[in-house]
């Protein structure tokens, strides 16, 4: 996950460093080994993925700032909020490695084996409707795009749902977690998590931030221990506040994480809106490096999104590309106003 940026990229290392020690007030692991090691057993344990997720999202967004790429708004999905605040400046690091390290060791503490997620190409309207049946066992835990939900809830539930749906031939995929954030599991949670939050201290934000959790704009001053527990609690209103975004003039989107898991949400929204869009992903699974970066950063030049290459070449040149043969010239007809042509 993004380990070869460790050692080609100082922008993203440093940045890895200054949330590794941040998390340290909070965890007993340390974020640059589980990187290095490829321990799968520990690094798909919630505490330690959701924040060393944090941190990488964290530290590609500062990799796309030094490349001169700076963020319009910011929006983040479920987790992926915590390090927009950061990346807005409405928390400090501190802060968002506190609420990411101790949100995610309830989870893993108080509903982790209760339960199970997973994705469905529906409507949110129609998934609705057809969770009716399992009304209190299942929940519509996100709403990313026209046809893309996600639900969770009780596992016995959901394979029964999983498997109304694959009868219908509709595409179901599990998400690879055993706690179902966003359902009514995580109210077993609440006091704990609004304990262990409440030294959270958020901050007016230097970058607009809007909220999957209200679906518009909001005031950052307010992302408190109550917010990060909502945030846990209830839908992601994702397509909602993407639409907002496009409302309010935005058509150009960067997913800043390690696989571009809701792109093709947005890229649904904006089509539905009618809005001319570029939407970008940054690393691939499999892909982690500086490869995939310049190749990010090249689908981005060419969707219009302004990059600062010189920053990529600090001790570089620029040079002239070779001239061609037929620079500068055209080869189709003039204008024939007011007669017909033989194109034979």
């Amino acid at each position: 996950m993004a380990v070869e940026l460790l050692d080609s990229s100082p922008v993203f290392a440093d940045s890895m460093l200054a949330c590794s020690e941040a998390l340290n007030e909070f965890v007993d692991w340390d974020l640059l080994e589980i990187l290095r090691s490829g321990n799968e057993e520990l690094s798909n344990r919630v505490d330690v993925v959701q924040p060393v997720l944090w941190a990488v999202m964290v530290s590609l967004a500062a990799l796309w700032q030094a490349c001169g790429v700076q963020p319009a708004a910011v929006v983040g999905h479920s987790q992926g909020e915590i390090a927009a605040a950061v990346v807005a400046d409405a928390l400090t690091l501190r802060d968002g490695a506190r609420v990411v390290a101790l949100r995610s060791t309830v989870i893993g503490r108080l509903l982790a084996g209760k339960g199970a997620m997973a994705s469905v190409t529906l409507a949110s309207d129609t998934v609705r409707e057809r969770l009716t049946p399992w009304e209190g066992r299942l929940s519509l835990a996100a709403v990313n795009g026209p046809s893309s939900s996600v639900v969770c809830g009780h596992l016995d539930a959901l394979d029964e749902f999983a498997s109304t749906l694959e009868h219908d031939g509709i595409r179901v995929r599990r998400i690879a977690v055993d706690y179902a954030s966003h359902s009514v599991f995580v109210e077993q949670a609440e006091e704990e998590l609004r304990n262990v939050l409440t030294d959270v201290s958020p901050l007016p934000g230097k970058v607009p931030f809007y909220s999957t959790v209200t679906g518009g704009l909001l005031d950052t001053t307010t992302l408190d221990a109550d917010y990060w527990y909502r945030n846990l609690r209830q839908t992601v209103r994702f397509e909602e506040t993407v639409r907002e975004l496009t409302r309010r003039g935005h058509d150009a989107f960067i997913e800043v994480s390690a696989h571009p898991v809701l792109t093709v949400g947005v890229q649904e929204t904006l089509e539905a809106t009618g809005t001319r869009h570029a939407v970008c992903g940054t690393l691939r699974r499999g892909e982690g490096g500086a490869r995939r970066l310049l190749t990010s950063l090249g689908e981005a030049w060419v969707a219009g999104i302004a990059v600062d290459w010189s920053r990529l070449t600090p001790a570089g040149h620029t040079v002239q590309l070779p001239t061609y043969a037929f620079q500068h010239q055209r080869y189709w007809l003039d204008s024939t106003t007011g007669s017909s042509v033989d194109v034979g």
